[in-house]
């Protein structure tokens, strides 16, 4: 029953050390988050449709700024119109979070937390 001497609960010191640097990177990434958030709500990545008629706005976080469409994409009628906005927002979406992503690998490249 006795447990031998320096084992604590297994966790040698510096198993601590390897924790207590797993803390301190991750509160770095909670702070590199906080301040990335912040950067995509500003973020304007624009989408466009293949013949680039239309224009959609999107912000980092994929909320909808604004649209642009050109008289020649209204000329189109409504049903091809639809079409090539559908398009533009697709574009728009992809960049997007294709950004978001790039930056959060970026954020937490380097980061390894003991036991996973």
């Amino acid at each position: 029953m006795s447990q031998q001497k320096g084992q604590g609960f297994g966790f040698g010191l510096g198993k601590m050390k390897e924790l207590a640097e797993a803390f301190k990177k991750a509160q770095q990434v909670q702070e590199g988050a906080k301040r990335l958030q912040e950067e995509l709500e500003q973020m304007e990545i624009e989408g466009q449709s293949q013949n680039g008629l239309v224009k959609v706005v999107l912000n980092g976080n994929q909320e909808p700024k604004r649209v642009e469409i050109s008289p020649e994409a209204v000329a189109q009628g409504a049903e091809t119109l639809s079409a090539i906005v559908t398009e533009a927002m697709k574009d728009a979406y992809k960049k997007s979070t294709d950004t978001m992503r790039e930056r959060m690998e970026d954020l937490t490249s380097g980061l390894e937390l003991p036991g996973l």
